[in-house]
């Protein structure tokens, strides 16, 4: 081998690779800037959590009597707020009262073998020592899992006697050591119970002159009420997330590249493009194939992961098999949604090794932020359930603890399924301009469709992608005006981001007002049949689906606690809590919304607008009966061809229920607490709601024309 060839050959190589821009980004500017920006992500998330921890108050419910002076000390600190038998079962309460329950007690030291004793120790204490199951485990564990408390502190019957005596008395510290928040309120109590047993022990000491140390007055028992299953989720729950979407996303990214700019290196791109498709037809073919790999490849690592962890964890294995089966499906979204960005991104290659400079950005950030779950103040909330990809590996490390709230997976699966579909979308546009897939290069505004037109109305694709931008704006923005109180705070919401961007869209674009947003008046039978439906759905809605999906009575109770705003008037809970959102809602949803969806045809526009309108109110139990009063809506701004019907429907219903609720009729005494109407009020308001859909009119439905206006046929 002559070592010279060898070597101008490597130096042709390195000069040829490291001249390319791109290239020279992965390997160095990407590493060098992205993961010192991500550890100071990351410290500044930590120290931020740690600072919003240490300034709340640990919430305890204490079961029992505690001595005066402990209680002082415990909120001497004012990081302890004691709730004296908060959430305890009646049945605990008393058996604790009478001393018919007892503290547990670990076994004695067990002696070790002659091998172990010859290496000097004598005894051993088993440490993994788990309480039995006992009335008082049981109702404490399911209280602070339900996070009503972060800790139950149980001072056992006897404790006030014990102490005046001088004898010892035992305390339980209860606390769930998979959640942060549970474990500082056992540090505390630990802290705030150790000073005041060390007083208590030199008071003892110096009154009856004992030596120091002599006595021990108050025996601390922690109790961790976490299961070993959820001991051993958190474990899994916080690596398993990153490894299995790396691993999904890495079996589309190769083959997203091959399909686009392989092609184009290999010259058949043009041959495809020569063919009489559709280029929608060529998207849906790649994406499929693309988004096949990679689910192939997300079930034989969940396969994989199954039985490599039921091999390695002892016993029966505390992971059941349903939680691998959901945490396939909710690789789903994610695979689907990097399927379509993929194939959009890396169009944009000159071949394939362009692509891979071209995703590699996109995939190592991904990456890292999936690696999040791993700290231990990061979970699944309000918050996190619209951050892409986050929410995925938050919700899988939720299942491995066993803690997935429904209304947060609805919040996740949602918000998953609204940027796939804004992905998707992106994928189809990139792959309508001919010129960049034959290597070309397009502007953002051009490919986005952002040019300001003059009359018509938006398209399929402008109109989902407006509404996910302000749906996402929408659920941050409302959180944050969560102080401002309900009634500021639900005005602001409306009018902020509902009604103001859809009329700033329509004026900024150019989009005909008229025909965008429907703002026509309605034929007299339009209007009749609006006020009929406004009348009688809510009926159908109470009546029928509610029975289906119920409302806790606990939720449905504080709803109606904030619908009535503390007996203010009726008129003013009327306009802020029926018109305001008559109006606002129906501006987006039956007018930018409506209009652009129509061009996928009628019944997709009525059917994806009402679940995305379900979707938008955030509620796993308000799904089904707001997504059926979209639909209803839908229908009626379909046959009228005007939008005030919708108006109309939307305040009559919320109205009528507010007038249940602030009136109280005897009839309807206990609706709350039944959550649903009586057979006989449910059986004729389906009757008036089938009239309502009657009276709607046959003959004005819209039809499209080729130039995007709304016409009567």
């Amino acid at each position: 081998m002559r070592l010279i060839i060898v070597w101008v050959i490597l130096r042709k190589e390195l000069t040829e690779t490291l001249r390319d821009r791109r290239t020279l980004m992965r390997l160095l500017l990407i590493p060098v800037l992205l993961y010192p920006l991500f550890a100071i992500a990351v410290s500044k998330l930590q120290s931020s959590d740690a600072e919003a921890r240490a300034d709340k108050a640990s919430h305890v419910a204490v079961w029992g009597e505690l001595p005066a002076a402990l209680k002082t000390k415990l909120e001497a600190s004012g990081k302890l707020q004691l709730l004296p038998w908060e959430g305890a079962p009646a049945s605990v309460k008393s058996a604790v009262e009478a001393g018919s329950i007892t503290p547990a007690v670990p076994p004695p030291e067990v002696p070790l073998d002659e091998k172990t004793l010859e290496k000097g120790s004598k005894t051993k204490i088993a440490l993994d020592w788990t309480e039995p199951e006992n009335p008082v485990l049981d109702a404490a564990r399911a209280l602070i899992e339900k996070r009503a408390v972060d800790a139950v502190l149980v001072p056992w019957p006897g404790l006030v006697a014990s102490l005046d005596r001088g004898a010892e008395g035992p305390i339980s510290i209860y606390f769930d050591s998979v959640r942060a928040d549970s474990s500082l309120a056992r540090e505390r109590l630990g802290d705030s119970l150790d000073r005041a047993r060390k007083d208590l022990l030199l008071e003892r000491e110096t009154t009856r002159g004992l030596p120091r140390g002599f006595t021990r007055a108050v025996s601390i028992l922690p109790r961790n009420v976490a299961p070993p299953s959820r001991r051993i989720g958190q474990i899994l729950g916080s690596m398993m997330p990153m490894m299995l979407i790396m691993m999904s996303l890495l079996g589309g990214f190769l083959p997203a590249v091959d399909l686009t700019a392989g092609e184009k290196e290999r010259g058949t791109m043009q041959t495809l493009l020569c063919a009489p498709l559709r280029p929608i037809e060529i998207i849906t073919g790649k994406f499929l194939a693309v988004f096949a790999i990679s689910l192939l490849t997300a079930l034989a690592n969940v396969v994989s992961m199954s039985f490599t962890l039921g091999r390695i964890l002892p016993g029966e294995g505390p992971v059941s098999p349903s939680i691998y089966v959901l945490t396939f499906a909710l690789l789903i979204p994610v695979s689907f949604l990097f399927s379509a960005l993929f194939l959009a991104l890396a169009v944009f290659a000159r071949d394939f090794k362009d692509g891979q400079n071209v995703l590699m950005p996109v995939y190592l950030p991904i990456t890292l932020l999936t690696g999040l779950t791993a700290l231990p103040g990061i979970e699944l909330d309000a918050w996190t359930a619209f951050a892409p990809i986050l929410n995925i590996a938050l919700l899988i490390k939720a299942l491995f603890l066993g803690e997935a709230r429904a209304d947060l997976v609805l919040l996740a699966l949602g918000s998953s399924a609204l940027y796939a579909a804004l992905a998707l979308l992106l994928a189809a546009r990139v792959f309508e301009r001919e010129h960049v897939l034959l290597g070309g290069k397009d502007t953002i505004k051009a490919l986005f469709g952002l040019s300001r037109r003059s009359g018509g109305e938006p398209s399929a694709a402008f109109s989902i992608t407006a509404f996910g931008t302000v749906f996402v704006l929408f659920f941050y923005g409302s959180l944050l005006l969560e102080r401002f109180g309900p009634v500021t705070s639900l005005l602001l919401t409306q009018y902020g981001f509902f009604l103001a961007p859809a009329a700033g869209i329509v004026v900024l674009f150019g989009f005909s007002s008229r025909e965008t947003l429907a703002l026509r008046l309605p034929s007299p039978r339009g209007a009749l049949a609006a006020i009929v439906l406004g009348l009688s759905a809510w009926a159908v809605a109470i009546g029928l689906l509610l029975r289906l999906v119920p409302v806790p009575e606990s939720i449905a109770r504080g709803l109606g606690d904030l619908l009535l705003l503390g007996g203010k008037p009726f008129i003013l809970v009327f306009l802020v809590f029926a018109v305001t959102p008559a109006i606002c809602e129906e501006l987006l949803f039956r007018g930018l919304l409506f209009s652009g969806l129509r061009k996928l045809g009628p019944a997709a526009a009525v059917v994806i607008s009402a679940l995305l309108f379900g979707l938008a109110h955030a509620s796993v139990y308000r799904l089904l009966p707001t997504a059926f009063l979209g639909g209803v809506i839908g229908l009626t701004r379909l046959r009228t061809r005007s939008i005030l019907p919708g108006m109309i429907i939307h305040a009559l219903n919320n109205g009528l229920a507010l007038a249940l609720l602030y009136y109280s009729p005897p009839w309807a005494g206990d609706l709350l607490a039944r959550g649903t109407l009586p057979w006989g009020l449910t059986l004729g308001g389906c009757a008036v709601f089938a009239v309502g859909l009657a009276l709607l009119p046959r003959k004005q439905a819209e039809a499209i024309t080729p130039a995007g206006r709304a016409t009567a046929p």
